[in-house]
């Protein structure tokens, strides 16, 4: 076994998850990833704590969604088992990205509002998603497995409390401002995030990480954006995404593929219309377009807005955010651009604010 396998499921449990003893643990992950969860099975024994691991596939998931033919329920067993964990590992691992390609967008959509319960519990719980290299993951990537493997683990293996400690100047600017304003290509946008708490995200709930990020408030958001990187749904493409807000709400959107998806999307429900998410990559591993979401939204010099969903742990007693059964990231490159804070710049032109000094 790779010896960064080892070091992987190391930082999943000590630092990632905070494994305890006794601590109920579910890990979700497809057998193309078996040598991530025998090592995180070494180190969650060692811990005296409890794994139960569920097989996780998207031929399987495509299977039942192209063969349902009747209204979707929030699966409650499944509830019960994530009521119960301490802990929930997701490892992104399957031999298949497009298998979920010519299932309907409106399939999906239903699909995830009956499952929202479960992303709601999960909010609160010690999460971690992960990815395990794999041939598919590496063809999405254009890279060979070999790249891609030195890819993932330069990510991967970081010393978390090192961009814990540069990340925490960026999240203090987001606990104490009100308004944000993004310009860039075909980009002129402002947003309130008064009440509302910076996130330092450094390997807590993801692996990859590398972003601080908060929740718009939802009527707020004001102007146009035009995202130069790909959306990634479902294994899918929607290409250079344009949005109009007025008050919040998206009332104008195109595409130059997929628009009809990105309509289908839109639809989900009235929150789907709106921001629950502005986040600011930082990670410097990472500097390749993968198409795998959990590690384009960290590259340094970019941003990502989400539509849908506020993460909880963002809004502040005094603050509001977004709700909704998506939470969809879209990534803009800044490597031409700027962020403004109350009127102070934290990003321009791909730099952050520890790095204009």
């Amino acid at each position: 076994m790779d010896k960064r396998i080892k070091e992987h499921a190391q930082i999943i449990v000590d630092w990632s998850t905070e494994m305890k003893e006794d601590d109920n643990v579910v890990i979700m992950a497809h057998p193309e990833a078996e040598e991530l969860v025998i090592a995180l099975n070494e180190e969650i024994g060692k811990k005296g704590a409890h794994p139960t691991t569920l097989y996780s596939s998207n031929e399987a998931s495509r299977a039942y969604l192209k063969n349902f033919d009747g209204e979707f329920k929030t699966p409650e067993h499944t509830l019960k088992l994530f009521e119960e964990a301490d802990a929930v590992i997701s490892i992104k691992s399957d031999y298949n990205e497009k298998a979920m390609n010519d299932v309907p967008g409106e399939v999906l959509s239903e699909y995830s509002k009956v499952r929202k319960p479960l992303s709601d519990l999960l909010q609160d719980k010690r999460t971690c998603l992960t990815a395990f290299p794999t041939n598919a993951a590496a063809q999405l990537a254009d890279m060979s497995l070999r790249q891609y493997q030195d890819f993932v683990w330069n990510a991967v293996l970081r010393d978390w409390q090192e961009v814990h400690e540069k990340q925490e100047i960026l999240k203090k600017k987001m606990d104490e401002a009100e308004e944000v304003y993004i310009t860039g290509k075909e980009t002129e946008l402002t947003m309130s995030i008064k009440g509302n708490l910076g996130e330092n995200s450094d390997g807590k709930f993801n692996l990859p990480s590398g972003e601080v990020f908060t929740a718009p408030i939802p009527d707020s958001v004001e102007g146009k954006i035009l995202f130069d990187k790909p959306l990634i749904y479902m294994g899918r493409e929607i290409n250079d995404v344009r949005l109009k807000f007025e008050e919040g709400k998206v009332v104008e959107h195109s595409a130059s593929s997929n628009e009809g998806l990105l309509s289908q999307i839109l639809e989900t429900d009235e929150g789907a219309k709106r921001l629950g998410e502005l986040g600011i990559g930082t990670n410097r591993g990472i500097k390749t377009f993968t198409r795998n979401m959990l590690f384009d939204e960290k590259m340094g010099d970019t941003i990502h807005l989400a539509l849908g969903r506020a993460i909880n742990r963002t809004i502040g007693e005094d603050g509001e955010g977004n709700d909704s059964a998506i939470h969809m990231d879209i990534i803009k490159d800044m490597s031409k651009g700027r962020v403004e804070m109350d009127g102070e710049t934290v990003m321009e032109d791909g730099k952050f604010i520890w790095e204009m000094e």
